[in-house]
């Protein structure tokens, strides 16, 4: 079974249905912020934009396009936490209208995993995607 509240690799997982059934470890002592979001309202860049930056409470500087995503997921001071978990249910409908741009979506939360998981500055601190 994967523990999905460690800084370390990999940062976003993905689930098989078998899997979904059986649950998962809880998060160790800290405070976590999970955030639950909607693969079939994310279908193109708006709505995921839009789901990201509700569900995470972005502030109203959030810039809407890929680099203003990147950055405050390796943020998220206004919402200040020790572990951050993002859960995308329905995943397989994210980004169905702009399918190149799922490597991208990708790429940025695992940067963000990475950044949190080893950021000299957070020790203990983590940062993880589940796709269901």
């Amino acid at each position: 079974m994967h523990h999905y509240w460690t800084g370390e690799a990999p940062w976003v997982h993905h689930l098989e249905e078998d899997a979904r059934r059986s649950s998962f470890l809880l998060p160790p002592s800290g405070t976590s912020y999970v955030a639950w979001l909607d693969g079939a309202e994310m279908g193109n860049e708006q709505g995921l934009f839009e789901q990201m930056s509700v569900r995470l409470r972005f502030p109203v500087y959030f810039g809407w396009n890929w680099n203003a995503l990147s950055d405050c997921l390796r943020d998220m001071k206004w919402v200040p936490a020790d572990h951050y978990l993002i859960v995308i249910e329905r995943s397989a409908l994210v980004l169905q209208e702009c399918v190149e741009d799922r490597e991208t979506l990708l790429g940025i939360l695992n940067a963000a995993g990475r950044r949190w998981g080893h950021g000299m500055d957070q020790p203990g601190k983590s940062f993880n995607s589940l796709l269901l």
